[in-house]
């Protein structure tokens, strides 16, 4: 990274004055200011230098580069004809290597200075390892003075190519020189992956991998890694053996253009042999496992000056190389799983793999995959040109989530494809041969292939994914049969929400084409719209107006100044909408410190994957309710926790919180904090739960780590659309009258509009509740979850909770959906009392 540079010689000139000669006591005076103000202006000049220029070179620990205003890298690899592979070329100290990377880099050096154009901005190459080939790494560096940039798009792979492939391998194969190259690669390089292994200043190291394991870590690990970090680990196995890195710890700054962990199926940084490129935190029960295709792998950290973390530690060795034939094979079981090479962690490049599923004759092949991700940079997945996993004709990449297919025959072939760069997850699948006649035995078969219960049959969802369990439906009396023939319930009709998707339940309701619904079901002439003016009692008019001048309306974010965005859903949103940016405050809360993959299927959360939530624990009997934390001092609960018959409920000290806990039975990482004060909502009613909240005071705060982080609390306008995905989490009973659970659980389960709230739950709800699961049943919290959070996703990348478990009729009843308590009504209440 190049410092800022100034100019002092193209200011403005000082004005001189000659002074008359006869006052000469005040001349020398004026000559002494002069000199003095001289002085100071040098000082000043000199530290300014020093601090702009010399004190980040000083403090950066690796420097082998001077980079210009502009630099361009190259790096790549030359493949040498008739030399013969010495395992002393591995050394960097030994003549061998020394006396041909010189060898090289003089040719190198002669053919860019020998052409037209680069001659004047080539700097130097450097030839960085060799390996069995033989081939030689290597880079390019050319500087572009900030007088010349506009020539930076004349720089490009293709030139650098064609004048090393014409210099190197043509020049070669005329001459009688020993060295003769017939193979050139050069792709642009991020310049601060361009080290020295010669140079004694350059965090650079070797690495034999062996069967045994070894480790190795990030430069100050666990402590801190140094700002702007260049380093690099070039690591070697046997001839026939490929290479495994894990990583137990990973925990690099989570923006990838500042710091990050590149890792290369190569010697050289060349993007063309990338395996991946990492940032974040990582979880140790998801951890980066890397593969090499062959018996070399380059390890690079970069890292900015800003912001410094514990980095990583890495543990690596020999495995044997993986092939076409290790991989793959023929599946004769009725049922079974495979998954990609070496999953859970990254396959390898350049591989391919091919599984033959047989089934008995007569019977078919179905194949589903629980999880599939393929996904590489830039790539359109309706070609996956690169990496894919082909069936039945078809290719599939990218990041899948519901992919089920059925095969024509009793045979299925399942092909998987790497190329040479980076590589990913995989896959995990499941197959079945099932008969024909009877494809899913008790379930409905979707048109996808797959199967799901006959209840989620015309439920007016999506569960198969391609709506084929929606269509030609006959409705039930208690259905409203929309015109694309969807059945949902009747309750959905004229609730101004589209749950239809082809707005025919809105179609017959009291407002006429030309005019518009408000949200309180007034209407109102559609040109009313948006007009600046608060026509509906509610101002749903005038929400979301882009062009309008802000009003304030229900659906307004209010800011501290007084003044309203017409804006769904302001706060948090990374924009600041406020010009007092009181939109944008408090809102270090809502994000998962752990980078966790998406699983399809499965009930259990992983470490992490739900920080906000606490187990509380009632005296002796173990965990009773859930909670969800705010901010160090505070958590949020149900009301209908501590005000019961039982007067110790209300008592802090009979209650004990964990958070960050996953496993009821494991408290590692896990703090214990006794509550200090409880707080229920003076509002609060058993007989209906309405106002069915309490804050909790902890006796100590809270100490934020990897599985310990608050939730985002929504401002009081802040939107969960009905149909919106969102979670429930907690260890309640898995099933009506059932245990409850020793592992955290989790459910997805979706926002039921308020009409249909009310009707179903036959006007029990206030409007300090909102309803959410599945009418059709199925998924919804339980016994032992009251208290706990149901939080949303919103796209700014920030989890925000929605309600809190209250009551329901049973558990995951038909048409008796999971209530909560709507925490927008109660923002204002919790911040009265915590400032939250």
């Amino acid at each position: 990274m190049s410092s800022p540079r100034y100019d002092w010689n193209n200011g403005p000139h000082e004005r001189v004055e000659f002074l008359p000669k006869g006052n000469k006591k005040r001349n020398i005076g004026i000559v002494i200011g002069i000199v003095a103000a001289v002085l100071v202006v040098a000082a000043v000049v000199a530290f300014l230098i020093w601090l702009f220029v010399f004190k980040d070179a000083v403090s950066e620990p690796t420097y082998g580069m001077q980079y210009g205003p502009a630099t361009e890298v190259y790096s790549g690899h030359l493949k040498l004809v008739g030399v013969a592979y010495d395992q002393k070329l591995e050394d960097t100290k030994s003549k061998q290597f020394n006396g041909l990377a010189d060898n090289l880099e003089g040719i190198v050096d002669k053919n860019c200075k020998a052409h037209p154009f680069l001659k004047k901005y080539y700097v130097k190459a450097v030839v960085t390892a060799f390996s069995e080939g033989v081939l030689a790494y290597y880079w390019v560096q050319f500087d572009i003075p900030k007088d010349e940039l506009e020539v930076l798009p004349e720089f490009s792979e293709e030139l650098i190519l064609g004048v090393l492939q014409k210099g190197l391998v043509d020049d070669g194969k005329r001459s009688n020189t020993a060295i003769k190259i017939s193979e050139v690669t050069a792709t642009s390089t991020d310049p601060r992956m361009a080290r020295s292994p010669r140079a004694t200043d350059e965090c650079f190291f070797r690495l034999e991998a062996e069967d045994k394991v070894k480790t190795f870590t990030s430069p100050g690990f666990p402590q801190k890694y140094p700002a702007r970090s260049r380093c690099q680990w070039q690591i070697r196995a046997a001839k026939n053996k490929a290479i495994s890195v894990s990583f137990p710890s990973f925990n690099v700054e989570d923006d990838c253009s500042n710091d990050f962990v590149s890792i290369y199926d190569s010697l050289s940084p060349d993007e063309s042999q990338a395996i991946t490129k990492k940032c974040g935190q990582r979880p140790p029960i998801n951890r980066l496992q890397v593969a090499s295709s062959g018996n070399i792998m380059l390890i690079n950290l970069i890292t900015d000056s800003a912001i410094q973390r514990p980095g990583f530690s890495a543990e690596f060795k020999a495995i044997p190389k993986m092939t076409a034939e290790m991989c793959g094979g023929v599946l004769t079981d009725n049922k079974g799983q495979f998954t990609s090479p070496h999953h859970p962690g990254l396959y390898p490049p350049a591989l391919d793999c091919k599984w033959t599923i047989k089934a008995p004759t007569g019977q078919k092949v179905r194949v589903t995959f629980t999880l599939f991700r393929m996904k590489e940079p830039e790539v359109d997945v309706s070609k996956c040109h690169k990496d894919y996993v082909e069936l039945l004709g078809a290719k599939f990449c990218g990041e899948i989530h519901s992919l089920s297919l059925t095969s024509q025959t009793n045979i299925m072939e399942v092909k998987f494809h790497s190329d040479e760069s980076f590589t990913d997850k995989g896959f995990r699948a499941e197959y079945v041969a099932f008969d024909p006649s009877n494809p899913c035995p008790g379930k409905f078969a979707c048109a996808s292939s797959i199967c799901i219960g006959k209840d989620l049959h015309c439920d007016g969802w999506n569960d198969c994914g391609d709506m084929s369990d929606e269509r030609k439906c006959k409705c039930e009396k208690d259905q409203f049969a929309c015109d694309n023939g969807m059945c949902k319930p009747k309750f959905s009709v004229c609730d101004r929400v589209n749950d239809c998707g082809d707005n025919s339940d809105e179609k017959q309701c009291s407002c006429a084409e030309n005019e518009f619904r408000c949200g309180d079901g007034n209407c109102v002439t559609q040109d009313s719209v948006c007009d600046n003016r608060k026509d509906c009692t509610d101002g749903s008019d005038e929400a979301s107006c882009k062009t309008s001048t802000p009003i304030c309306t229900d659906f307004s974010f209010k800011c501290k100044s007084g003044t309203c965005v017409s804006k769904v859903n302001a706060d948090c949103d990374r924009v600041k909408d406020c010009a007092d940016g009181s939109d944008e405050e408090g809102c270090n809360c809502g994000i998962r410190p752990y980078k966790l993959n998406r699983i399809v299927g499965g009930q259990d959360a992983e470490s992490g994957e739900w920080p906000w939530q606490v187990s509380l624990h009632f005296l002796t009997r173990g965990h009773v309710c859930g909670a969800s934390i705010l901010n160090e001092k505070w958590l949020l609960s149900a009301a209908h926790c501590f005000k019961t018959n039982n007067p110790l409920n209300l008592i802090a000290s009979s209650w004990q919180s964990y958070s960050g806990m996953q496993d009821q039975y494991k408290h590692d990482d896990v703090q214990r904090r006794a509550l200090k004060n409880i707080i229920p909502h003076p509002d609060y009613s058993p007989m209906n739960f309405d106002y069915d909240i309490a804050l909790l005071e902890l006796s100590q705060p809270l100490e934020f780590s990897n599985t310990i982080y608050p939730i985002c609390l929504p401002a009081r306008t802040h939107v969960f659309p009905a149909g919106m995905s969102c979670y429930v989490t907690g260890w309640g009973t898995l099933r009506e009258g059932g245990r409850t659970a020793r592992v955290l659980q989790k459910a997805a389960v979706k926002i039921i509009n308020d009409t249909v709230c009310n009707v179903v739950t036959e006007g029990q709800v206030t409007s300090r509740m909102l309803c959410s699961g599945f009418l059709a049943g199925g998924v919804d919290a339980c016994q032992g979850d009251s208290g706990g959070p149901l939080v949303c996703f919103e796209e700014t990348g920030k989890w925000f909770q929605a309600g809190i478990v209250s009551w329901g009729e049973g558990c995951a009843r038909r048409n008796k959906p999971g209530v909560y308590s709507r925490v927008t009504k109660l923002r204002d209440w919790i911040k009265e009392k915590t400032g939250v």
